[in-house]
């Protein structure tokens, strides 16, 4: 847990969730949309913060420890580098765990204060989470002047309980009027949407941490920063061209221009001969039913999914697997715990794979 000395860790933790809290404040006019709108901004700084902050944290754990020789010193005792490895990554994951945690108070804090055209900005609430943030530079500043220990820890630790104390008091001991008439609300579902992310900053993490055995820190974070985009984009780039053509909606697949005319026509006649109720449309139940011997004609005619795509899209991280802040947008809408769960299976055997990666990587670097 070195990384929470780090100095720009704590000013990445307190300049996320103060402007969290600044994305709920101003007036936006955005016809009723303003809670989803404050919602989705405070994930969107969550995941871009997480990104830099795994970038950082790996590089200052492992390819700074490489460059000034710390790294040397520790494996010429009885340490593998596995295990050295892993213990870099462990401290990772947790690291990054206390900085999600303070940005999902802070997001919290943002949803109830969040309004509308007919609500006002809660100063209250403001004003509770400031003092917060200044009470734990406060014990920090005095554990380092009177005890002697490390400010920027001291500081971060303060945080994890000052603005936890802060939210409860937020919560239980002031009101804010959202919009008229009404009680702005904390909206919970923003922990589950928390922890996807969380999971996705692990994956990133091991990513970094892969590139920091043989890069330094902007060529990390340049191949991370890609890797990001290419996993937003991945369902677009990679994953029509690796599903089969029969699996997706034909009707407008026929119109496309990535298939030649010949291709089109046989999806034209695909669409016709199981068009049962000739709406010019082939529903799901519609294609379920398109026969072995079609999808073999399909098949022969190039449109089974392009191999180099299905590898691409199975190496590239998806995102959008833990990206969930448009079932915000509606009060019915839930994230189930079950998905959290199966997400963390993805996780944990992507995780895996980059580690793999790393230690390979690092188990040939010439340390000197």
């Amino acid at each position: 847990m070195e990384l929470v000395r780090q100095p720009v860790f704590l000013l990445l933790m307190t300049s996320s969730a103060l402007f969290e809290i600044f994305l709920a404040t101003p007036y936006y006019f955005a016809f009723g949309d303003e809670p989803r709108l404050v919602k989705n901004s405070t994930l969107a700084v969550m995941l871009l913060t997480g990104l830099f902050g795994a970038v950082l944290s790996a590089s200052a754990s492992l390819a700074r420890e490489i460059r000034t020789g710390t790294a040397l010193a520790v494996l010429s005792k009885p340490v593998g580098r596995m295990k050295f490895l892993l213990a870099k990554y462990t401290g990772l994951t947790a690291a990054l765990a206390v900085l999600t945690y303070v940005n999902l108070v802070a997001a919290l804090v943002a949803s109830r204060m969040a309004f509308d055209a007919y609500g006002s900005t809660d100063l209250k609430a403001i004003g509770i989470f400031f003092a917060g943030v200044v009470l734990a530079y406060a014990l920090g500043g005095f554990s380092n002047f009177f005890l002697r220990r490390p400010f920027v820890s001291n500081a971060v630790f303060a945080l994890l309980v000052t603005l936890t104390v802060a939210a409860f008091v937020i919560f239980q001991f002031t009101t804010q009027m959202s919009s008229a008439n009404e009680k702005g609300a904390v909206d919970w579902r923003l922990v589950p949407a928390s922890v996807l992310i969380l999971f996705a900053l692990w994956i990133l993490a091991a990513l970094a941490l892969a590139c920091s055995t043989r890069l330094d820190i902007i060529p990390t974070l340049t191949i991370c920063s890609a890797l990001f985009l290419m996993g937003i984009m991945s369902d677009y780039l990679f994953g029509r061209r690796a599903e089969p053509v029969w699996r997706q909606d034909l009707t407008q697949e026929v119109n496309s221009s990535r298939w030649s005319e010949r291709q089109r026509a046989l999806l034209r006649e695909i669409v016709t001969k199981y068009d049962r109720d000739k709406n010019g449309k082939l529903e799901p139940t519609e294609r379920e039913k398109i026969s072995a011997e079609d999808q073999a004609r399909m098949q022969a005619a190039g449109m089974g999914g392009r191999w180099w795509a299905s590898v691409l899209y199975t190496v590239t991280p998806n995102w959008q697997l833990f990206w969930l802040a448009d079932v915000l947008g509606e009060a019915s809408n839930k994230i189930p715990w079950a998905y959290v769960a199966k997400a963390f299976v993805y996780v944990a055997g992507y995780v895996g794979a980059a580690l793999a990666a790393a230690v390979l990587l690092f188990q040939e670097r010439e340390l000197s």
